[in-house]
């Protein structure tokens, strides 16, 4: 399972040069926010804070994708 790291200034100066590095920087994030996800997912339905995350992870792993779908279709395309 992943773990989130913050993302630093150079990795996003990096990823703006580098499309190989984005697109790997990108798939480690959805893997590390999927698997909060499935944790939340398991959790004991405690209190209404635990949906909010869990809905709040799922509108981040759409964006994720949609970023992830973008640079390859760019790369592709290049």
């Amino acid at each position: 399972m992943s773990t989130f790291s913050p993302v630093t200034d150079a990795d996003l100066d990096r990823a703006r040069s580098d499309p190989t590095f984005r697109q790997q920087m990108l798939e480690q994030n959805m893997e590390a926010l999927l698997a909060g996800i499935k944790k939340l997912r398991k959790a004991p339905p405690s209190t209404n804070a635990g949906a909010k995350q869990l809905r709040e992870g799922v509108e981040l792993a759409v964006r994720l994708a949609e970023i992830i779908q973008g640079a390859e279709v760019r790369r592709r395309v290049s």
